[in-house]
């Protein structure tokens, strides 16, 4: 065997829905070149001695906004920097065009290359991006979007669909920048990402994201609840509530059995979108259709908070929500778990709820909570964490094997969690430019004390390792062969 540059020995290595086994683990050119129960010290240059530590596959991070809020290469910097501290190596961030992120409408052959141009050199994770088709022409881009750019998914905002934002008297095509954002662009979406994914699917899963949230509800349902004055995150709940996610995941799984595309089902927040998503996989078994929940989904509830610092679209529910949707995860409905990540400082949020920007900060608990709120207090199997955290959403957005896999020829990236090491969270601690955080006081066990990406120590207990920026662009679907020259 050739010398390694890197080996990790004595960790017990999880492998995503498989097991826990002690075992070496050895790294040549930032990929696993070898598995072993025993590999030799001397045949490494560097030694990582993780020894009463978990050795998990770098975390996949597939639902993030970067640039949402702030430029986005400053954004980039700090929140992947972020990531690292919650053992995640590789996000795949939204972008579309329309209000926020880069402010503009255009071609995509015009737009993409700025957003890569901007997040170049300054991530510190890996990255990929979810592009949002927001007018016709954008619909004709996506096979080239797909044969050409590195894009194998894409998104569709169920609640932009002809909705006058009542909270802040926003009409949905100064939003959008697009002229006919409804139903029927949803339709000609799906068949144009059918048509790609029968194109080059072998390659890799292409398929199309959608937040499901009814409109016309929801402005009834806001201006019902503006009227009552409430204020709080409650209220949110109310004016935007489960209802309105499940007769939107319905109308989704109706077109999605039409056009024969494979859907992701956003952050779930409710048992009731959860029970419609079942429904829709149960009602059509031949679709390919997967379903996402977000960590504060799963962590926080509009009970247990005050102020507007927990805004999020769709809302923070009730604590029955939250045993519901861990039910999903013990069972396997759920197929993997995100952070709905998006930069938003405390003054976005003041003090009046409708103009309070959505969204916040969580990526640097991808596994931390996982493990507290899944293993230590439910019992879910360390090895379907790995799944829910690395593997199931690197297959699902065609990042697989390079991502998600602790296998020969994939890349090594890796978090080393300290099972037993409690936290009480701060957001000193997470690392974000975000100066607050509505996980503020929460007391998680479990924490990543080094993070490697393609085998270089990038983030060790508690402090930035990586001289500067190294994350790159994967160009999705990944190749199937990734095992490293013998």
């Amino acid at each position: 065997m050739r010398r390694l540059d890197t080996l990790v020995k004595g960790g017990q290595v999880v492998f995503p829905g498989h097991g826990v086994v002690r075992c070496d683990l050895g790294i040549r050119d930032g990929r696993i070149a070898a598995l072993a129960d025993e590999l030799e010290a001397s045949a490494a240059g560097e030694v990582i001695d993780a020894s009463g530590l978990l050795v998990f596959p770098g975390g996949v991070d597939s639902h993030v906004h970067l640039g949402i809020y702030r430029p986005l290469a400053v954004d980039a910097r700090s929140e992947t920097e972020s990531s690292l501290v919650g053992g995640a190596t590789t996000v795949v961030s939204y972008v579309r065009t329309g209000r926020h992120y880069l402010n503009t409408s255009g071609p995509y052959r015009e737009v993409l290359p700025e957003v890569l141009g901007a997040t170049a050199g300054h991530a510190y994770t890996d990255y990929a991006y979810h592009v949002a088709p927001m007018t016709s022409h954008h619909l004709t881009e996506v096979d080239w979007m797909v044969r050409d750019a590195g894009i194998a998914s894409f998104k569709y905002y169920m609640f932009y669909k002809g909705l006058n934002l009542a909270a802040d008297s926003t009409d949905a095509s100064s939003y959008t920048m697009a002229e006919s954002y409804d139903l029927g662009h949803l339709y000609a979406l799906m068949e144009e990402v059918a048509r790609a994914d029968a194109r080059y699917g072998t390659r890799g899963r292409i398929s199309l994201s959608l937040h499901c949230e009814q409109p016309e509800l929801i402005r009834v349902f806001i201006e019902r609840v503006r009227a009552s004055g409430r204020n709080d995150l409650r209220a949110y709940s109310d004016a935007r509530p489960p209802l309105t996610e499940r007769l939107s995941i319905y109308e989704a799984g109706v077109l999605a059995h039409a056009t024969g595309c494979r859907v992701n089902l956003l952050h779930l927040s409710s048992a009731e979108a959860l029970q419609a998503a079942e429904e829709i996989r149960s009602q059509y078994p031949r679709l390919d259709v997967r379903l996402e929940t977000t960590l504060h989904h799963l962590c926080l509830t509009h009970e247990a908070l005050t102020g507007l610092g927990g805004k999020v679209n769709p809302p923070l529910r009730a604590q029955r929500d939250v045993d519901a949707l861990w039910t999903g995860v013990l069972r396997g409905a759920i197929d993997w778990v995100a952070s709905d990540h998006a930069c938003c400082m405390e003054e976005s949020k003041g003090t009046d709820l409708w103009p309070a920007l959505p969204g916040f900060g969580g990526t640097a608990l991808l596994y931390p909570v996982m493990l507290s709120e899944g293993f230590h207090r439910r019992g879910v199997p360390l090895e379907r964490i790995a799944e829910l955290v690395s593997a199931h959403p690197a297959r699902a957005f065609a990042l697989y094997p390079q991502k998600g896999a602790l296998l020969v020829g994939a890349d090594a990236d890796l978090a080393l969690v300290d099972l037993h090491r409690e936290e009480v969270v701060t957001p000193e601690l997470l690392h974000s430019a975000q100066d607050h955080t509505p996980f503020q006081g929460v007391r998680v066990r479990g924490w990543p004390v080094r993070t490697l990406l393609r085998g270089e120590t990038v983030f060790a207990h508690g402090r930035l390792a990586a001289a500067r920026p190294g994350g790159r662009f994967i160009r999705r679907p990944v190749p199937k062969e990734t095992a490293p020259p013998a």
